[in-house]
């Protein structure tokens, strides 16, 4: 029998969306870490690194990772993503604090 308790958090869910539907980031070299996460309002911050950084199909995935998770994960309403730290990142992350991003296991 399921509970509430037994499902996956949030979290959990977009690390297994990103496993399961990426596994191409990995086979070249890449890797996807979740920035931040607002539960609140369904927004996530995901940043593409490795080989992914400068990569000219990198812009195609992050349209179809920002594409399909709203479509997968009922709690996610926005996806930004961004490939390696252009100036859009911030590695201090949103509350000013230095940030330890754990990649996605892939």
């Amino acid at each position: 029998m399921s509970t509430e308790a037994d499902a996956p958090d949030v979290r959990n869910k977009i690390s297994l969306f990103l496993t399961r539907n990426f596994p191409q980031i990995a086979m070249h070299g890449g890797d996807a870490a979740i920035e931040d996460l607002n539960e609140e309002t369904g927004e996530v911050w995901i940043r593409l690194g490795g080989m992914c950084s400068g990569c000219g199909i990198s812009p195609m995935t992050i349209q179809a990772i920002r594409h399909r998770m709203v479509m997968e994960i009922p709690e996610i309403n926005e996806v930004y993503a961004t490939a390696g730290y252009g100036y859009d990142f911030d590695p201090f992350g949103p509350s000013g604090e230095d940030q330890d991003y754990p990649e996605v296991p892939f």
